[in-house]
């Protein structure tokens, strides 16, 4: 197996997380340069199409893409923590937190970065620049409803480290790198964050 990825983007971190955390080892790491358009020439296309990283290439060619998607093939295909649940209900609320942060944070950042920003540059064919200044807001907001939630946990999906806790993290590094700092008075947010960024799987 083959993983391709650029090093220094969010989603292939979550996935390197996701295996540090199962103790997964031994897969085979290919980079992208995606800033240079690597992502966007016919060989990396017939892997996948959507053009994103990172992508899972199994031994006979076939290759997966999506975040969630390859970590739910290391859920499934190898033992250690659960980090999707064990009963229906577990998995349901994980899903459930998983999508919540990615959806209002997670995803609100990167339209901030690809949209209000410079982005990519050149690669940026075409910006919506009011849409997203809009979603810097959003990702704030997003921010805020977490904290609350946070209040009087640990995780934020049971009580156990899970793959929403990888996309939080993720998420709220990725707001720092495009310069939207979590609010000082987001406590619950901040304490949980310590926490899970001393994690030594938050370095993979």
């Amino acid at each position: 197996m083959k993983i391709y990825e650029y090093h220094d983007f969010p989603n292939p971190r979550r996935v390197r997380i996701f295996l540090a955390e199962k103790g997964i080892t031994g897969i085979d790491f290919e980079q992208i340069d995606v800033p240079e358009g690597e992502h966007r020439n016919d060989n990396y296309l017939a892997k996948n199409p959507y053009a994103g990283v990172p992508i899972l290439e199994f031994d006979d060619g076939t290759c997966l893409s999506e975040t969630v998607a390859i970590s739910r093939y290391f859920e499934e295909r190898y033992p250690g923590p659960k980090l999707m649940g064990e009963t229906p209900e577990e998995k349901a609320l994980i899903e459930m937190w998983q999508r919540r942060v990615e959806s209002s944070i997670f995803e609100a950042v990167a339209t901030y970065y690809h949209q209000g920003t410079e982005g990519f540059g050149d690669l940026e064919p075409y910006q919506y620049k009011d849409w997203g200044r809009k979603n810097r807001d959003l990702a704030i907001a997003g921010m805020r409803k977490l904290d609350k939630h946070l209040e009087g946990r640990a995780f934020i999906a049971g009580d156990k480290f899970s793959i929403a806790d990888i996309t939080a993290l993720c998420a709220v590094d990725y707001a720092a790198f495009v310069d939207i700092a979590v609010p000082d008075d987001l406590t619950h947010l901040k304490r949980w964050y310590d926490a899970v960024s001393s994690r030594p799987s938050a370095a993979a």
